[in-house]
């Protein structure tokens, strides 16, 4: 009983603190616009993409070396919207269908050749950008040591 008691306090407090926060905005102060990520906040989480895919199919767990070739092709299609055109189409678009297909054959040296062409085509983008300053390459170190790479057993 004591839990459920606690729970409907908690609630109350935090649905008083939430209206007394709504009150607190003058009517004609209009509300804040939602976050909208910067080129430089996506391509930190490209790069972070982009190193888990190597070790994951350096693993050979393809399931998540997938997922990180989807979360990877739906950051440089935002990017690709928020610059206008085709520049990040052109520079990875061929590197990342190759790496959809090595990743579904479950073939790492395939793997290995699309990894580095999709470097390639990443370094391509950022010298046409004026970004030569930011060197991308095969990752060296796995700075994620509360996540395993390895292939899971059911």
């Amino acid at each position: 009983m004591r839990p459920i008691l606690a729970g409907i306090i908690m609630a109350l407090c935090v649905n008083t603190i939430v209206a007394a926060a709504q009150d607190a905005i003058p009517p004609d102060q209009p509300a804040s616009e939602p976050y909208q990520p910067r080129i430089s906040d996506i391509m930190v989480l490209q790069q972070e993409r982009h190193l888990k895919l190597w070790f994951a199919g350096r693993a050979g767990n393809w399931p998540l070396a997938d997922y990180e070739v989807d979360a990877l092709k739906e950051g440089f299609e935002t990017l690709n919207g928020m610059l206008g055109g085709s520049t990040v189409e052109d520079a990875v678009g061929g590197p990342l269908a190759a790496l959809e297909k090595a990743v579904d054959a479950k073939d790492r040296a395939a793997f290995t050749s699309a990894f580095d062409k999709l470097t390639a085509g990443c370094n391509s983008c950022h010298h046409t950008l004026d970004h030569a300053f930011i060197s991308i390459r095969r990752p060296t170190r796995l700075p994620y040591s509360n996540q395993s790479f390895a292939v899971q057993k059911k």
